[in-house]
């Protein structure tokens, strides 16, 4: 048997071809990577298959110091640097250690890169020959549930390029798995995991395979031809069998799992396309209620790709100075003599189109608003629209002394945000009088919180107009215009198309109107918008309107022109 010195002496035999060619060999059948690194004519080789993963040029690269910093994360690249200097000073033998390189996204990935200095017929170091292996990388299978894990789906996935057999993908979540941690620990939910997995397995056929993907959900594969209609069944008879088992468990934990569905022949991007659309389809079925399941639809898919595009505008305009957002004003007039009251503030908001540069679209406020109440940019964006309406309404009062601005505050704001001490410094900022800003709050389920309490209390002590937006829109409670006493309520445009061609409709405003007017409150018709509207509304005595009739929402500039600059006594 030989020694050390023996093999040692060995290796002095060995060619840099030959270091190449068992690299080579053995690539196929490992998924770590081989290295061989030619010190002396400082010289690179590796397993082919790391160019697929890192941003590697070739598997093969000469003047291989430098080029390591093309990719190496360079918070890493001056150790990296230190340690090979040491080992080509023959200092250091052996070589271990744990810094990233990047893959082909340019994303950092932790690594252990270990190896042995070989040293030439003069003991001078000739090769670093090792291994290197992702410390990071997923398991390719679950322990938990005893499934392959999303690794081995992508490798499953990818060998088939863009080109998938017919079949389907299912994506399978458990539903409030949270809860179940929460309540009784994760151990009983990785028992939870564990039986789902069994349930989903017994209904598959030898076409189809199952995969854990992530925490609590799974992913089908059926390459096998399978249809919509078997998709469906199969998701029945999963839920089945996970039903028998919540009895067999005594009830002990009860919870359903959704289902997204998606045909493989509509998929086109491979392996990073089948993730992102099972990954909607998925979250569609929650979003319908959960215990459900959900088939792609491409049309929907656009619509959410449109609110995704939206969301990430707002963010960037958001984030540089609201680029893209504007105040726009709609007149409010006196109902008895037309003369111009105010105007109520509205939010528009315009992004790139992306067809010609510097072409903007302007978005429909029922897209953007909802939005940015999801995403809570609607705090700094409703303190931005605040400013913006103040300062002009103190600009318009120079011309109109009694000029009243609306603006509209969103439930967010109310529930999130010191809502109430912004509004009443940004009016002390501008020396506005308190009573010419009015706050429209819309009539809803939040009415009873403290949140809404408070502001709605502080406003009042400071003087700030409250106003009752959208009355009469779904959520109307009646005792609560004498508990709220706000200054006055507005009559949402819905309901005044009801009231012009339903004559019940038309006698519940008149009493509404003829209540509010016995509370000492006023009253603002929305939505007028021709002359026999306003005919028909006039004599119920609403104290102002608002609609189209009298003008439409529009710049600042245009609110100028048309109803601020204008002669005394002109109409508008």
């Amino acid at each position: 048997m030989e020694n050390k010195e023996e093999r040692e002496k060995t290796y002095l035999n060995i060619s840099k071809e030959q270091f190449d060619e068992m690299i080579r060999l053995y690539d196929p059948c490992m998924d770590d990577y081989l290295y061989a690194f030619d010190l002396q004519k400082d010289e690179y080789q590796i397993s082919p298959h790391a160019v697929d993963r890192f941003r590697l040029s070739s598997d093969r690269f000469s003047d291989a110091a430098k080029a390591h910093e093309n990719f190496v994360d360079p918070h890493d690249m001056a150790a990296l640097a230190k340690e090979l200097q040491e080992i080509k000073d023959g200092t250091k033998k052996y070589h271990s250690m744990f810094y990233r390189w990047l893959d082909r996204k340019g994303e950092p990935v932790w690594i252990n890169c270990r190896g042995k200095v070989l040293d030439d017929g003069d003991g001078k170091p000739h090769f670093l020959i090792g291994c290197i292996n992702e410390i990071g990388e997923r398991q390719k299978a679950d322990n938990v549930s005893g499934l392959l894990g999303e690794t081995s789906l992508s490798a499953y996935v990818r060998k088939y390029k863009d080109a998938f057999p017919c079949g389907f993908f299912m994506r399978i979540g458990i539903d409030d798995l949270g809860a179940i941690n929460g309540n009784f620990g994760n151990k009983y939910g990785d028992f939870i995991i564990k039986k789902t997995a069994d349930c989903l397995a017994e209904n598959l056929n030898d076409r189809q395979q199952l995969f854990r993907i992530v925490a609590d959900e799974f992913m089908i594969v059926d390459f096998g031809g399978g249809t919509l209609g078997d998709a469906l069944q199969l998701y029945s008879n999963c839920r089945k069998s996970i039903d028998h088992f919540i009895v067999e468990n005594q009830y002990k934990a009860v919870f359903t799992v959704s289902a997204g569905i998606l045909k493989s022949e509509v998929v086109y991007g491979g392996y990073d396309a089948v993730l992102k659309l099972s990954e909607f389809t998925l979250s569609e079925a929650k979003e319908n209620g959960r215990n459900s399941s959900y088939i792609f639809n491409q049309e929907e898919y656009d619509r959410f790709k449109r609110r995704k595009k939206i969301e990430r505008q707002l963010y960037d305009a958001v984030n540089h100075d609201f680029k893209g957002f504007e105040a726009y004003f709609q007149p409010i007039v006196d109902a008895t003599t037309f003369q111009l009251i105010g105007a109520e503030a509205l939010m528009r908001f315009s992004m790139p189109s992306g067809e010609q540069e510097g072409e903007m679209e302007r978005i429909s406020p029922v897209e953007f608003i909802p939005l940015l109440e999801q995403t809570g940019l609607i705090i700094p964006a409703g303190k931005w629209m605040l400013q913006q309406s103040v300062a002009v309404c103190k600009k318009w009062q120079r011309e109109i002394p009694h000029f009243r601005m609306n603006i509209n505050l969103s439930y967010i704001q109310v529930m999130k945000s010191n809502a109430l001490d912004e509004i009443l410094n940004i009016i002390r900022y501008y020396g506005i009088a308190a009573g010419n800003v009015g706050i429209e709050l819309t009539e809803s389920g939040y009415l009873d919180s403290k949140h809404f309490k408070k502001l709605w209390n502080g406003l009042k002590e400071n003087g700030v107009q409250v106003i009752l937006d959208d009355f009469g829109t779904g959520y109307s409670n009646l005792h609560c215009l004498g508990d709220l006493e706000p200054n006055y309520i507005k009559i949402d445009r819905s309901f005044t198309v009801k009231a012009l061609h339903n004559e019940y409709e038309h006698a519940l405003m008149k009493q509404i109107i003829d209540m509010t007017h016995s509370l000492d409150l006023s009253i603002c018709i929305e939505g007028i918008e021709t002359g026999e509207e306003l005919q028909d509304l006039r004599e119920l005595g609403a104290d102002y309107i608002q609609g189209y009739l009298f003008g439409k929402p529009c710049s600042e500039e245009e609110f100028e022109a048309y109803f601020i600059h204008v002669k005394e006594g002109a109409e508008s």
